[in-house]
């Protein structure tokens, strides 16, 4: 065991931060508005626990959230549990075991998740995770639905002069079954794809002896990334595909003009061979980004099996971001800054009354304390309270 020495004890373990005053007043009311802001579009708040058992956490998001779970095992029952991740599984419990509805179910929540390896712009560990989720419903109007909440998120941030990069992951994995690829070629094909190694997607489908019009179709993914224009060419791409590719095409297209008329100064961009969150999605998959950077703010896009294991496959879509992260990078336009009242130390039951009213009124009011030194400017109050001919009065510092 390593020793500490006193010197080290204020240490925070790598990418863990603590949030001082000032910074958290800024999260608290950002929070606050996007609470608000989901409630009037019809999403209920729920808040989930922050540790459950492996095996709930981790449904249908296969391996990469398995290594960013920081697991202990329960001393009551011996189960292995795990610190959640990602909210979204435990939301998708909560729709399919315990509200069991059967109209379409919005819900949000927000809460810090804790993660092995550091991840984000600022290699935080511990994200302020907050997202939406739609139950229910399978339609396109769903995925625009959530689609314009993400936009309506990071414009109340602040975030400015952000794009959003929108794929289908039914294109690859029909596409696939098309080729009849066996689980071991397309998770292969699948790494190269991620990689954009064209010479290696080549020379994969040349060793399976793929025709040529399929071999054709699926190394074009690592090269159908841009405008809307990428759209036309992966029409004429896979215009002999199977009808689930073009279906899958023609829905992409359908969101992106919707959302494309109704928000004119969206910007898009398009990547069919970006396949983040493969085994977890069902449909069109979506991620903000700003300018520059290189990671996304904000993901999202359907998964209609997460709630197999618990007995309800209900159709859902939802996006998640990070609240700290947000705060970060955007400018939120902050409420106006805290005045405070400062209450002399006594035991005047009138002096009491006014603090009682003052708060009461909205009012921060700070007492002081026997033995205290510090003025009321020290402790940060523009006020103070005073008694003028016998009456506690509140004047300017």
């Amino acid at each position: 065991m390593m020793s500490t020495t006193t010197d080290e004890r204020w240490l925070l373990p790598e990418g863990i931060a603590e949030v001082l005053p000032a910074q958290a007043r800024q999260i608290e009311a950002l929070r606050r508005v996007l609470l608000d802001l989901y409630d009037r579009w019809g999403y209920d708040l729920v808040m989930p626990p922050f540790i459950e058992y492996m095996e709930s956490l981790l449904v249908g998001t296969g391996h990469d959230l398995a290594l960013q779970t920081f697991t202990l095992t329960d001393q009551l029952t011996g189960r292995l549990m795990g610190v959640r991740a990602d909210m979204t599984p435990q939301v998708a419990r909560i729709d399919a075991h315990m509200l069991r509805r059967e109209s379409p179910t919005r819900l949000c929540y927000i809460g810090t998740v804790l993660h092995t390896r550091p991840d984000g712009f600022a290699g935080s560990r511990s994200p302020l995770q907050v997202g939406v989720e739609l139950y229910g419903n399978a339609s396109i109007e769903s995925d625009l639905e959530v689609l314009r909440l993400l936009v309506e998120t990071l414009k109340v941030s602040g975030i400015e002069q952000l794009y959003i990069d929108l794929g289908h992951v039914e294109i690859f994995r029909c596409l696939v079954q098309q080729a009849g690829l066996n689980q071991a070629q397309e998770e292969q094909f699948f790494d190269a794809l991620q990689r954009k190694a064209k010479p290696e997607l080549q020379a994969l489908v040349t060793k399976w002896k793929l025709t040529k019009e399929m071999a054709d179709m699926l190394t074009a993914l690592a090269d159908l990334h841009g405008g809307h224009d990428i759209l036309s060419q992966a029409r004429e791409c896979f215009a002999t595909a199977d009808k689930t590719v073009l279906a899958a095409l023609e829905q992409l297209v359908t969101i992106a003009d919707r959302i494309q008329e109704e928000i004119p100064s969206l910007k898009l961009h398009f990547d069919l061979g970006e396949l983040r969150g493969y085994n977890y999605h069902t449909g069109v998959v979506f991620a903000a980004y700003l300018p520059g950077q290189g990671q996304a703010i904000a993901l999202g896009g359907r998964y209609d099996h997460i709630g197999e294991v618990f007995g309800r496959a209900r159709p859902a879509t939802g996006f998640s971001t990070d609240l700290k992260q947000l705060m970060q990078l955007g400018r939120f336009c902050l409420p106006a800054p805290v005045t405070a009242v400062f209450a002399p130390e006594s035991n005047d039951a009138e002096l009491h009354k006014k603090v009682i009213a003052l708060r009461e009124q909205g009012k921060r009011v700070i007492c002081g304390l026997p033995g205290q030194k510090q003025t009321a400017t020290d402790m940060g109050c523009d006020e103070r309270l005073v008694n003028r001919n016998g009456q506690w009065q509140v004047e300017a510092v």
